[in-house]
């Protein structure tokens, strides 16, 4: 049996501070960071990190990927420093 896609909003939260939803869609973070850096078709990413299909509903599908992508984007210029000063305390 195939493992289920994670469950995941359309839209992450808006935050200036990591998120339980940023906690657990980290690994889904890094793999649109890569797939964007590779130059992946968003329509390709989409379908395979979601588990969507961009032809069913094409404006949803690429709406959930800009902004999971631009939450992505923060976490690495923000929202890591939390995950650094927490691996940082005793």
């Amino acid at each position: 049996m195939g493992q289920a896609p994670p469950q995941f909003l359309d839209e992450p939260p808006s935050s200036q501070t990591l998120t339980s939803y940023d906690r657990e869609h980290m690994v889904l973070y890094l793999r649109l960071l890569d797939s964007a850096r590779d130059g992946a078709d968003w329509r390709e990413a989409v379908q395979i990190l979601f588990g969507l299909d961009p032809e069913c509903d094409p404006e949803r599908c690429r709406h959930i990927h800009q902004t999971h992508l631009a939450r992505a984007h923060w976490m690495t210029a923000h929202g890591y420093r939390e995950l650094v000063r927490e691996s940082q305390r005793p």
